[in-house]
């Protein structure tokens, strides 16, 4: 089931109803800004993937009594 252009056009008329034209461009600036957060998220989840975890250490004999 695939998303026909009447409904993509009714979805712009709800959307252009509750935020009205003056605050559409924020709105869409904000998501922008969101997405991009985002998948600046997953490309760092990414990068702790291929880093090595840290070697595990036993602690100091000295320091536990």
């Amino acid at each position: 089931m695939s998303i026909s252009f009447v409904q993509i056009l009714l979805i712009l008329v709800v959307v252009l109803v509750l935020f009205g034209a003056g605050k559409l461009p924020g709105v869409m600036g904000d998501l922008g800004k969101g997405m991009r957060n985002f998948k600046d998220g997953l490309k760092e989840g990414e990068e702790d993937k291929n880093e090595e975890p840290p070697k595990p250490t036993l602690p100091d004999k000295s320091k536990v009594e």
